[in-house]
């Protein structure tokens, strides 16, 4: 397309400056950072009776300082356009005439513009929600900086933020590009909470917020705490909650005792600092002292009852120390959030899309096998595999699920759920309970109206009967119960929080199983002995209301011998998580079933790429490590899977197979390449190579790379990894 440009994505738009338009009616719907930034751009030939065609494209990395910045990225992109035709007659070429820069300022809430006419000046403005224009001050370009680079770290490889036609470039290039960023950090470090937090954080706090996990995100992942460290001992002195993040980056740096004697002593002064707490929990785990770390779990969570992570933290430990009923008991008190999606832009639909290859990953042949990726031996999956609902998980829900996945990862599906029915009160249990507890009421209200003939001179005599005999107990949910619920459970000193009603808010769908139970379906698919996951029994949630003069009595009184003393309800959110986890579970089981069956059979077992990718991301969940790296692996023979490769690396890296690692690193980087991520840093990538570097020193990652004999494209990719971390002096970079 000659007006179109040559390896940048583009949208092309209908009606000239739509995008700018739906950009403008879409600032109120941003809540934290904001969508990425947006390129508008208009170019023309010059002819007189041609129309100019306009386009716009997503992108982060670029300096959002100033408008000079911002007018030398729309500048830049006149090099990308297309080389006019040389032979005779050819047509005049496409020009950029003028571009639109667009950042938005998450701390303010608006959104700063920057227009440039070709040739011409360049003006800055600010657009409010209500679409009105403002003069860009200093302090906006400061807060757009800040936003820019923050977007670009956290949006980098979000698993849950897919955007196509998204440009990425590397938010900090240069050693006084990072001071400036940790400048700018300083200054609005105490703002942060503006900006929203991770969704399991309930409220966001001036420890954690955006800010702070893009600052322990770009440092982090290269291992380079010292700069953090620096950073957090200025803020420390001006609020001591920042105590918790200076105590992680020195255990970072392994200075452990310098981190516990800070925590230590900020807990001295604020005893309810959970940020501070948890830090000293994570210490104390990894130390095996598990007593102890209960105890501060505990704590967290009586100085932060409506915060999700303070009882996930503590449901963690206790499936730490083999307090299984305890756990369970915890992770049913969590409160539960509704998540909230990554700002997004709402477009027009474009009148075409534009998204070039760059001629040396077509040429290198290293993406050869990603066109299977179309084909339909690659993509076509059974729909069991399809519909499974965990990969649909998010935030608080998702967390709860690893909780759970970790539970009967140590101690089977079976003992959960023995566990299950010993700590919640089952739906069989309240049947059998009710249906005794109708016969003794009918007694009971024979008794009162014949007592309600005679005169009540001995009613203060019989007041504490009459009260044990007319109470109504409520469940978690507000519903009446006609047996006696205990309270919160003893290592709990506060009630547990109201939890939001996941299905109700679509966050959980309910799960309503119609397939063949375990032994069928195992049989069917050719399961030895139709082994299975037991389906779990349902447990007592809604109950029908009183009716007429009936009283509920204690389940002590109304059944011998049998009482729901130590039993509570289930919350909604949890029984539904217990079926996702037990559809995981009878998938994996006639998986593994079928596996073990074709081997005895000495057949080869095949599935499609998507079966085994999906089977992968099944494996991890269930914290089955070497099964999952096999269906990867098995699943890169028959596609290319980008996600695959990404697992694969983490899994080689962490092991330290340096040339698996490599080769895996390398395919990654050309389909993220492909795909317009142009960032060396902070990526995935990065992140595993420079762990390998702390092991292996960076020479060694250099020399294996030029052994490889990679084309000069590809190489050049991974050069940028190198050059990376030889500028920033990660672990590793002078040996």
């Amino acid at each position: 397309m000659a007006d179109a440009f040559r390896d940048v994505p583009e949208f092309f738009e209908v009606e000239l400056g739509e995008s700018l338009l739906s950009r403008t009616e879409s600032l109120q719907s941003f809540r934290e950072l904001g969508p990425p930034d947006l390129c508008h751009v208009v170019k023309s030939t010059g002819r007189n009776g041609q129309k100019d065609s306009g386009s716009y494209h997503y992108v982060s990395g670029v300096d959002a300082s100033s408008s000079a910045s911002l007018a030398a990225y729309l500048n830049s992109l006149t090099y990308s356009l297309d080389e006019p035709g040389s032979w005779f007659g050819a047509k005049q070429p496409w020009k950029l005439r003028s571009g639109t820069y667009c950042c938005f300022n998450a701390f303010s809430r608006v959104d700063t513009r920057v227009d440039v006419k070709i040739p011409g000046g360049v003006s800055a403005y600010i657009i409010d929600l209500h679409g009105d224009r403002h003069e860009a001050t200093p302090e906006l370009w400061q807060e757009t900086y800040l936003s820019a680079v923050l977007r670009s770290v956290l949006y980098a490889e979000d698993q849950s933020y897919r955007l196509a036609g998204y440009r990425k470039l590397d938010p900090v290039t240069t050693p006084e590009g990072e001071l400036r960023f940790l400048q700018a950090a300083e200054s609005l470090f105490f703002r942060g909470w503006q900006l929203g937090s991770d969704p399991e954080i309930q409220v966001a706090s001036s420890v954690s917020n955006h800010l702070v996990s893009g600052l322990l995100k770009y440092f982090g992942d290269s291992g380079r705490w010292q700069p953090l460290a620096n950073l957090f001992e200025k803020l420390y002195v001006r609020e001591p909650e920042v105590a918790s993040l200076l105590a992680k980056a020195y255990i970072g740096m392994n200075e452990e005792v310098r981190a516990i004697q800070i925590a230590a002593a900020a807990l001295e002064s604020n005893p309810k600092s959970w940020t501070t707490l948890h830090v000293q929990v994570d210490f104390l785990v990894g130390k095996g002292k598990l007593d102890w770390a209960v105890k501060l779990a505990k704590q967290a969570v009586n100085s932060a009852p409506s915060e999700f992570v303070t009882w996930a933290k503590l449901a963690e430990v206790y499936c730490e120390m083999g307090s299984f009923e305890a756990a369970l008991l915890t992770l049913n008190s969590c409160p539960m959030f509704t998540y909230n999606e990554r700002d997004h832009h709402r477009m027009p639909t474009p009148a075409r899309t534009h998204l070039p290859v760059k001629h040396f990953i077509t040429e290198s042949g290293i993406l050869d096998t990603a066109d299977s990726e179309t084909t339909t031996s690659g993509t076509d999956a059974d729909p069991a595999l399809l519909r499974l609902p965990a990969p649909g998980l998010r935030g608080t829900f998702a967390k709860a699920y690893s909780v759970l996945a970790k539970l009967v990862g140590q101690i089977g599906w079976d003992e959960l759920l023995k566990t299950r029915s010993g700590v919640f009160v089952m739906e069989e249990e309240y049947r059998n309970v009710k249906a005794m507890g109708e016969i003794e009421g009918a007694t009971l209200v024979e008794e009162e109206e014949d007592a309600d003939e005679e005169v009540d001179e001995g009613a203060d005599d019989n007041a504490s009967t009459t009260a044990l005999r007319g109470k109504q107990e409520l469940g978690p949910n507000g519903e009446k119960l006609s047996a006696e619920l205990p309270p919160p459970p003893a290592d709990h000193s506060i009630p547990p929080p109201e939890p939001a009603d996941p299905v109700a808010s679509g966050d959980i769908p309910t799960i309503k199983i119609s397939v063949a139970e375990p032994d069928a379906e195992a049989k069917a698919n050719g399961a030895p002995n139709g082994q299975g996951p037991i389906k779990p029994k349902a447990t007592a949630e809604h109950q029908e209301k009183d009716k007429g003069k009936r009283k509920s009595v204690p389940a002590g009184e109304v059944a011998k011998g049998f009482s729901f003393t130590n039993k509570r309800l289930c919350e909604r959110w949890l029984d539904n998580l217990f079926m996702v986890l037990y559809e995981d579970l009878r998938i994996w089981t006639i998986f593994r079933a079928e596996v073990a069956h074709f081997k005895t059979q000495h057949v080869a077992y095949r599935k499609t790429g998507t079966e085994w990718e999906i089977l992968g991301d099944l494996g991890l969940r269930l914290h089955h490590k070497e099964e999952a790296k096999e269906a990867y692996q098995r699943c890169l023979d028959a596609k290319f899977s980008a996600r695959a490769w990404s697992k694969l690396l983490e899994m080689y890296a962490e092991e330290g197979e340096l040339q698996k690692s490599l080769n895996a690193a390398i395919r990654l980087s050309a389909f993220q390449q492909r795909w317009y991520m142009e960032m060396a840093y902070p990526t995935d990538v990065a992140r595993w190579l420079y762990k390998l570097s702390s092991q292996y020193g960076m020479a060694k990652l250099a020399n294996t790379l030029i052994s490889m004999g990679l084309p000069e494209g590809i190489f050049g990719i991974m050069q940028g990894y190198l050059q990376y971390g030889d500028v920033f002096r990660v672990e590793g970079y002078d040996w």
